[in-house]
């Protein structure tokens, strides 16, 4: 059975959020399911920092959300002893799910300005999804709707935001590109839906290949790995070894350009996914002083949803000099975006 936590913040000196609301609406959702046996909401108000450690400690969460106000940058806003508001520091809230990114598969901020949260969590858990500016009651409990409705049929968690955001724009709400999310999709784990007739399926097909292997599951940092192209066929991949140029002569909006334009070519159904994390990049570079690991992160997302478009081995050629030199520019850290396009240093 997973467990959602859901931890809701409204001190008396903030204006008023519909918060019951949107845990009923959820409850509701689940009430409504016919997978409601394989969850447990689990639900906590008026939240105290101490109750952060205590909660997720005790619980062991499968999920975590919050609903309440954030602040940007400032931190999320909790309560103190009395009811008044207490902000909590980003660094430490990230800190906080270092002991439990084993456990926690997704973390949900349905706050105001939370992006910079999930940021953070990111580090440690593999989905996040934050708000990048204020949201509406309306807008948040609509989100938090269609995710759940979402996860209770069991879809994977990107599928899950995109319901979130599908509920908004169905209800003209113009707030759609409000929600954002984070998420490693080699490593994160999937909910998987439960089809008793599909598995039977798969384990019959399992017993017919006898030892033929079907498929190779690779590292998102894995160098001269093997990439399946049939049922029993693999095919080898070589790394082309690469140097850098120095990154002082890389001008990074032109390759940040030229890499979304070659990836705009591709029919896909993550289009939009794929075009919000170059939107992000975009917003990065637009400051007088862009995070680089930020722009790693939005380019990192943004090949991870084109590698999954069946025309994207044509255009990794095209893709490898502007590849190259937005690695370059990005630091070292980033080095392992060239083996998305079969290159190393």
């Amino acid at each position: 059975m997973k467990k959602i936590l859901i931890l809701g913040a409204n001190p008396k000196n903030t204006s008023n959020l519909r918060l019951d609301e949107e845990v009923r609406e959820i409850k509701n959702a689940l009430q409504l399911s016919p997978s409601r046996d394989d969850f447990h909401i689990l639900t906590e108000s008026a939240v105290r920092v101490d109750d952060l450690i205590r909660q997720l400690s005790h619980h062991q969460p499968t999920i975590v959300h919050f609903c309440g106000h954030g602040e940007g940058t400032d931190g999320l806003v909790l309560e103190d002893n009395s009811g008044q508001m207490q902000l909590v520091n980003t660094q430490a809230l990230a800190k906080l799910f270092r002991p439990f990114q084993q456990q926690v598969e997704c973390v949900l901020l349905n706050a105001c300005y939370s992006e910079v949260q999930a940021t953070e969590i990111h580090q440690h858990i593999d989905c996040v999804i934050g708000m990048n500016k204020a949201i509406g009651d309306k807008a948040a409990i609509k989100f938090s709707v269609g995710f759940y409705t979402a996860l209770w049929s069991g879809m994977s968690y990107e599928d899950c935001f995109d319901m979130g955001c599908t509920s908004i724009d169905l209800q003209g709400i113009p707030e759609s590109l409000t929600p954002k999310i984070k998420i490693r999709l080699l490593r994160y784990q999937t909910l998987q839906s439960k089809n008793p007739e599909k598995s039977t399926q798969n384990d019959s097909t399992k017993k017919n290949q006898g030892s033929q292997d079907r498929s190779v599951s690779i590292g998102r940092d894995a160098i001269g790995s093997a990439i399946p192209t049939g049922d029993n066929n693999i095919t080898n991949v070589n790394f082309q070894q690469v140097s850098l140029p120095a990154p002082a002569s890389v001008n990074i909006q032109a390759e940040i350009k030229a890499l979304r334009e070659i990836l705009a070519n591709l029919e896909t159904s993550d289009r939009r996914k794929i075009d919000n994390a170059f939107e992000d990049a975009q917003e990065e570079l637009n400051k007088p002083q862009p995070d680089k690991d930020e722009v790693g992160k939005a380019l990192e997302r943004a090949l991870d949803y084109a590698k999954k478009a069946e025309g994207f081995v044509s255009v990794i050629e095209k893709l490898q000099v502007h590849l190259t030199k937005a690695t370059a520019w990005l630091g070292q850290n980033w080095h392992k975006l060239l083996s998305l396009v079969n290159l190393t240093i």
